[in-house]
């Protein structure tokens, strides 16, 4: 099932999610129906609160990159806690599906180490870094009510501040399916 992303501006996006239990919900069809969702909108990571649902769970896969060096990398992380993020800071251009056509510089640690639950519930410690790190940090802040421009300059902020407010009214071209907070019915 392809669901509508939500855009800027739901108080979704804004709200620390709430871990899961194993056994509350099927999390083997949710992240089957993220992921549905996330390549009919070309994206290579996806957050449950994306999808209007407050849970700690975010699905990256990184096929859609089409990029030698990152290779396929595919995940569902359920529970996910950053232990520590190290190395060097880098700058990389992010964008975000609940925040179409904006693309800017981010500042992030290049490795990061991660503790999660994957589908069938078994419990992972790994370290990963360059891209995947990157993504890996982006949609746990999904999970924690951060999104990408939380990182920007307020000077950026301010430029950016009538092309957010477009999206949250849904005034914005994209191929696929969303939930605008701010559209007018």
């Amino acid at each position: 099932m392809v669901y509508p992303i939500v855009m800027y501006g739901d108080p979704v996006l804004k709200k620390k999610a709430k871990a899961i239990k194993p056994g509350s919900i099927d999390v083997k069809s949710l992240a089957e129906d993220m992921f549905e969702t996330m390549y009919a909108a070309n994206g290579v990571g996806l957050a449950a609160p994306q999808i209007g649902r407050s849970v700690r769970l975010f699905i990256i896969d990184t096929s859609q990159m089409d990029d030698e060096e990152v290779g396929d990398f595919k995940q569902v992380f359920i529970n996910p806690e950053i232990i520590s993020e190290n190395g060097e800071e880098w700058i990389f251009e992010e964008g975000c599906l609940s925040i179409p056509n904006i693309r800017e510089d981010v500042e992030r640690k290049d490795t990061v180490k991660i503790r999660y639950m994957d589908e069938q519930w078994e419990e992972h410690e790994e370290v990963f870094s360059g891209i995947v790190a990157r993504i890996l940090q982006h949609e746990y802040d999904h999970i924690n009510g951060k999104l990408f421009t939380d990182h920007l300059t307020p000077l950026k902020k301010r430029l950016l501040k009538g092309k957010l407010s477009n999206i949250s009214k849904g005034k914005v071209d994209i191929s696929y399916r969303i939930i605008a907070p701010l559209a007018k019915v």
